[in-house]
């Protein structure tokens, strides 16, 4: 009877150690940790992109929350972004359009716009030129959006780069 037991052990086990040689290893397998990333992507803040081996290529990663902000120039002045794919349209802030030398008295908030946050009306501005890094846009279509906390990046000045991609928490524009 005790031959008997360690045999059904044994085959237990057998079968065992086979299925996790098959498949079971990948249902425990912890996630590869990345390569550590260069000193300049680390930057919570993101105030400095890293230059990455692509000539005119720039390197942002997200934050905690998964969202890209960077730092750029609106008709010279600063302004912090935040990355959105889905905006149409580059959007200012109230405060980010005045300090690019957009006066509040020439702006006529009748444009009707549907958001995440729900429909709204903003204020239709040409804008003479966006800079990111390197990258500089002219004459870029925009909105400035009253109740805005961020001003964002969107398809009117994305779409005028070669290309951006975001893989894995890090966000790439390319340009010629």
């Amino acid at each position: 009877m005790i031959g008997w037991a360690f045999r059904q052990i044994a085959v237990c086990g057998a079968v065992i150690a086979l299925f996790y040689a098959m498949i079971g290893y990948k249902l425990f397998e912890q996630p590869k940790a990345t390569e550590p990333a260069p000193a300049a992507m680390l930057n919570v803040a993101n105030r400095a992109p890293s230059r990455s081996a692509a000539p005119n290529s720039l390197i942002y990663r997200a934050d905690k929350s998964g969202h890209v902000l960077l730092d750029g120039n609106v008709n010279g002045a600063s302004v912090r972004f935040m990355v959105d794919t889905g905006a149409s349209l580059v959007a200012l802030t109230m405060r980010d359009a005045e300090a690019a030398g957009i006066s509040r008295s020439g702006l006529v908030f009748n444009q009707p716009i549907s958001t995440a946050n729900g429909a709204t009306k903003v204020a239709t501005v040409k804008l003479r030129e966006v800079r990111i890094g390197q990258f500089s846009v002219a004459d870029v279509p925009a909105v400035v959006h009253e109740n805005l906390h961020v001003s964002l990046l969107g398809q009117t000045f994305l779409k005028r780069l070669e290309s951006y991609e975001m893989r894995d928490g890090v966000l790439t524009l390319n340009w010629n």
